[in-house]
């Protein structure tokens, strides 16, 4: 009875979670499904556009402002590790490294120390009724926003740019062929994943009240296991599925995560338990795919 109570209590602490990492499980599933692009800059991304977001408000700045100030400045990460990629022709996973690594020392310059409290200044949540202090407009409004940026990518992924995009993933030599420049495409494509990634980490600065340059740290396994998840419950067969695969795969992954904490696991445990759910989703997913040739192949057998 007190693990039903514990989960009903942290159900909203979860939904406020889940629509706000929602923004870094779509930052990896453009690289790693759209351009087929194994790029970690997100990690990095998530906590510059915080810090980013923490100075502009300390500046004097609007909170619509500095959230798309902090959304531009994940842009520019984004794109730094597609011209490296494409300048020194090292692994992806590398100059994602390489870059989330630079942005560390970047967030602190930045903001001129490790983190800072933002308890003083408006948030985009200060318009909401109350000054935004309960859950239910919070996550009103975060919900908002994540419909409103899954139609836009799903928008932008069926327009000719979109479809080129998607050929670069599929095939980056016939998409060459075609007369696609891959080398523009890849940046931008980069660049909008980690746009979404920095936003996503101004909005939980504004949400919590503080920036902290470590705050990134393993947003990258919650994003990858959030949009693993999504995928298996509704699946990435079409572009609609794959765009809402992460947004909903967010939310069901946070409230998991509500359930383990419900349960008695301590906080110093959900990386663990993180790493454990993704390792067993790939087991599970690649054991189905071993299976799938042998089902159509009884399957053939039947109908003869």
């Amino acid at each position: 009875m007190n693990v039903i109570s514990g989960f009903i209590d942290l159900v909203p602490v979860g939904l406020l979670q889940g629509l706000t990492y929602a923004l870094i499980a779509i930052a990896i599933m453009i690289p790693f499904r759209i351009l087929n692009f194994a790029d970690m800059t997100g990690e990095g991304a998530f906590p510059f556009g915080a810090c980013v977001c923490a100075k502009l408000l300390m500046l004097g700045l609007d909170p619509v402002s500095a959230l798309l100030g902090g959304a531009f400045a994940g842009f520019l990460a984004g794109v730094l590790t597609g011209y490296i990629h494409e300048k020194a022709k090292i692994n992806t996973l590398l100059c994602g490294i390489l870059v989330l690594s630079m942005l560390y020392s970047v967030d602190i310059r930045v903001m001129g120390q490790p983190n800072a409290a933002l308890f003083s200044y408006k948030s985009i949540f200060s318009a909401l009724p109350g000054d935004g202090s309960g859950y239910l407009p919070r996550i009103a409004m975060l919900g908002l926003i994540d419909v409103a940026i899954a139609a836009l990518v799903l928008w932008f992924l069926r327009t000719e740019h979109g479809l080129a995009m998607r050929a670069i993933g599929s095939s980056p030599s016939m998409a060459k062929a075609q007369g696609i420049n891959v080398k523009v495409y890849t940046l931008v494509g980069l660049g909008l994943a980690n746009l979404f990634a920095a936003m996503g980490g101004a909005m939980l600065a504004q949400n919590q009240g503080f920036a902290d340059v470590n705050m990134g740290f393993g947003v990258l396994v919650n994003g990858l296991a959030a949009l693993l998840l999504g995928e298996a419950v509704i699946g990435n067969r079409t572009m609609t599925r794959q765009v809402l695969a992460p947004v909903l795969g967010s939310l069901i992954y946070f409230q998991l995560i509500s359930l383990v904490l419900a349960f008695g696991f301590q906080p110093s445990d959900l990386k663990l338990v993180t790493a454990v759910f993704v390792l067993v989703t790939l087991l599970s997913m690649a054991t189905r795919k071993k299976r799938a040739p042998a089902a159509r192949r009884q399957l053939a057998v039947a109908k003869r």
